[in-house]
């Protein structure tokens, strides 16, 4: 009798302690899983979360609208223009680049249509429109044909209109010339000047850049109520927008 009161008292001892009591082969104690932990301060039993993913998308559009000094414009203004430089405004903004990053570029117009212009640019950086490059002329000693063979996104330059004696709408910081090689200035007869950039008066291309009649770029300018060169029926001004549409 009292070995079978033992032999009961053994066997519940053993439902009880049942991770010492036979099953496993070595006797030994087993560890709990290791997702099963709820002890912070073990990182090994916690498993890892999902890393967050890193923000890819390009940064939002930004720009900054400041007063121009004689030394901003250097070359591009000189006595006797028709616009003073108290009634220019720099600005300096993001673009998408022909390389699909984000950069910053600056350009001079006047302070009547420099609002007009960001929410223009704006717009072409929300629709991905691709821009070589947007310095100021300056940077090219004023020279609107070494601008142009750069690929440079530009506007103010105070200048006559080409093949003109009259001041070209640049003068008034009233136009912007935009990726000038892909969008060339053609004269009636079919010429461009920039050898480089001839092969771009094939309008029918669709290389980055290039600018077509009611694409996004001619609807985000005639927006604001600028009118676009290559609409002129002879010539072609495929790159100039401008406040009165000359």
């Amino acid at each position: 009798m009292r070995r079978a009161i033992l032999g009961i008292l053994a066997t519940g001892l053993c439902v009880t302690l049942s991770s010492a009591c036979g099953g496993g082969g070595s006797g030994a104690a087993a560890s709990p899983p290791a997702a099963a932990s709820t002890d912070p301060s073990a990182p090994a039993a916690v498993s890892p979360s999902p890393s967050k993913a890193s923000p890819t998308g390009p940064k939002p559009f930004s720009a900054k609208i400041s007063k121009v000094t004689r030394a901003t414009v250097k070359h591009s203004w000189h006595s006797g223009c028709p616009v003073g430089i108290g009634d220019l405004r720099l600005i300096t903004m993001t673009y998408w680049g022909m390389d699909k990053k984000t950069h910053e570029g600056e350009m001079v117009v006047n302070e009547d249509v420099a609002g007009k212009i960001v929410k223009v640019f704006h717009k072409l950086y929300d629709e991905r429109y691709p821009i070589r490059r947007m310095e100021l002329v300056d940077k090219y000693g004023g020279s609107d044909f070494k601008s142009i063979e750069a690929d440079n996104t530009s506007a103010f330059n105070c200048r006559n209109a080409t093949g003109a004696s009259s001041w070209s709408q640049h003068a008034y910081g009233h136009a912007v010339d935009l990726n000038t090689c892909e969008n060339p200035y053609v004269h009636p007869n079919g010429h461009i000047e920039h050898p480089q950039c001839v092969k771009y008066g094939n309008r029918k291309r669709h290389d980055p850049g290039l600018i077509h009649a009611n694409d996004k770029v001619v609807k985000a300018f005639r927006s604001i109520g600028w009118g676009w060169g290559g609409s002129w029926g002879g010539p072609w001004d495929f790159q100039h927008f401008s406040a009165n549409g000359h």
